[in-house]
Protein backbone atom coordinates (compact mmCIF):
# COMPACT_ATOMS: atom_id res chain seq x y z
CA UNK A 1 0.00 0.00 0.00
CA UNK A 2 1.14 3.28 -0.83
CA UNK A 3 0.62 6.30 1.92
CA UNK A 4 -0.89 9.14 0.04
CA UNK A 5 0.01 12.15 1.34
CA UNK A 6 -2.00 15.58 1.38
CA UNK A 7 -1.34 19.21 1.56
CA UNK A 8 -3.42 21.33 3.77
CA UNK A 9 -4.64 24.62 3.07
CA UNK A 10 -4.06 26.71 5.82
CA UNK A 11 -5.01 30.29 4.23
CA UNK A 12 -7.07 32.61 6.42
CA UNK A 13 -9.79 31.76 4.01
CA UNK A 14 -9.68 28.25 4.24
CA UNK A 15 -9.55 28.54 8.24
CA UNK A 16 -13.07 29.77 7.97
CA UNK A 17 -11.82 33.25 9.09
CA UNK A 18 -13.84 35.62 6.57
CA UNK A 19 -12.13 38.60 7.72
CA UNK A 20 -8.57 37.60 7.83
CA UNK A 21 -6.53 38.41 5.48
CA UNK A 22 -9.16 41.36 4.19
CA UNK A 23 -8.40 44.95 2.88
CA UNK A 24 -7.08 46.97 5.55
CA UNK A 25 -9.47 49.64 7.08
CA UNK A 26 -9.04 53.19 6.57
CA UNK A 27 -7.60 55.04 9.99
CA UNK A 28 -9.76 56.86 12.27
CA UNK A 29 -7.96 60.33 10.75
CA UNK A 30 -9.23 59.14 7.51
CA UNK A 31 -13.02 58.71 8.58
CA UNK A 32 -12.75 62.09 10.18
CA UNK A 33 -11.74 63.73 7.24
CA UNK A 34 -14.70 61.82 5.40
CA UNK A 35 -16.97 63.27 8.16
CA UNK A 36 -16.12 66.73 7.55
CA UNK A 37 -16.49 66.40 3.81
CA UNK A 38 -19.30 65.08 4.03
CA UNK A 39 -20.43 67.90 6.71
CA UNK A 40 -19.42 70.75 4.06
CA UNK A 41 -21.21 68.94 1.29
CA UNK A 42 -24.35 69.20 3.48
CA UNK A 43 -23.99 72.46 4.69
CA UNK A 44 -23.48 73.51 0.43
CA UNK A 45 -26.79 71.51 0.17
CA UNK A 46 -28.79 73.47 3.08
CA UNK A 47 -27.36 77.10 1.90
CA UNK A 48 -29.05 76.44 -1.35
CA UNK A 49 -32.30 77.62 -0.02
CA UNK A 50 -31.16 80.44 1.34
CA UNK A 51 -30.58 82.20 -2.11
CA UNK A 52 -33.28 82.46 -4.50
CA UNK A 53 -32.55 79.39 -6.83
CA UNK A 54 -35.96 77.64 -8.48
CA UNK A 55 -36.56 75.12 -10.47
CA UNK A 56 -34.28 73.52 -12.82
CA UNK A 57 -30.79 75.21 -11.71
CA UNK A 58 -31.51 74.04 -7.74
CA UNK A 59 -31.75 70.51 -8.99
CA UNK A 60 -28.70 70.91 -11.05
CA UNK A 61 -26.81 72.24 -8.06
CA UNK A 62 -28.44 69.21 -5.73
CA UNK A 63 -28.05 66.59 -7.55
CA UNK A 64 -24.43 66.55 -8.21
CA UNK A 65 -23.26 67.30 -4.69
CA UNK A 66 -25.80 63.74 -3.79
CA UNK A 67 -24.08 61.84 -6.14
CA UNK A 68 -20.71 62.41 -4.71
CA UNK A 69 -22.45 62.07 -0.69
CA UNK A 70 -23.86 59.02 -2.10
CA UNK A 71 -20.19 57.94 -3.27
CA UNK A 72 -17.94 58.67 -0.61
CA UNK A 73 -20.27 57.12 1.91
CA UNK A 74 -21.00 54.03 -0.39
CA UNK A 75 -16.90 54.00 -1.05
CA UNK A 76 -15.73 54.34 2.53
CA UNK A 77 -19.06 53.37 4.79
CA UNK A 78 -19.72 50.67 3.03
CA UNK A 79 -16.42 49.42 2.45
CA UNK A 80 -16.95 49.61 -1.68
CA UNK A 81 -13.95 51.03 -2.08
CA UNK A 82 -12.13 47.69 -0.76
CA UNK A 83 -14.49 45.28 -2.05
CA UNK A 84 -15.10 43.83 -6.01
CA UNK A 85 -16.15 45.84 -8.40
CA UNK A 86 -18.99 44.40 -8.69
CA UNK A 87 -20.73 45.36 -5.54
CA UNK A 88 -19.42 49.39 -7.09
CA UNK A 89 -21.68 48.60 -10.20
CA UNK A 90 -24.38 47.36 -8.85
CA UNK A 91 -24.48 50.63 -6.49
CA UNK A 92 -23.70 53.19 -8.71
CA UNK A 93 -26.33 51.52 -11.70
CA UNK A 94 -28.90 51.71 -8.78
CA UNK A 95 -27.79 55.66 -8.57
CA UNK A 96 -28.13 56.24 -12.01
CA UNK A 97 -31.57 54.96 -12.35
CA UNK A 98 -33.05 56.54 -9.77
CA UNK A 99 -31.72 59.73 -10.94
CA UNK A 100 -32.86 58.80 -14.19
CA UNK A 101 -36.55 58.11 -12.67
CA UNK A 102 -36.27 61.42 -10.64
CA UNK A 103 -35.49 63.16 -14.14
CA UNK A 104 -38.15 61.58 -15.98
CA UNK A 105 -40.98 62.29 -13.42
CA UNK A 106 -39.54 65.84 -13.15
CA UNK A 107 -39.77 66.36 -16.83
CA UNK A 108 -43.73 64.44 -16.86
CA UNK A 109 -45.04 67.21 -13.95
CA UNK A 110 -43.24 69.72 -16.25
CA UNK A 111 -40.89 71.00 -13.26
CA UNK A 112 -38.28 72.39 -15.63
Amino acid sequence: MSTVSETHDVSPAASGDAHAGAHDHPSDLKYVKIAIILAVLTAAEVSTYTFDITGGLLVAILIPMMIVKFAIVAGYFMHLKFDSKMFTTMFVAGLTFAVSVYCVLLTIFEFW
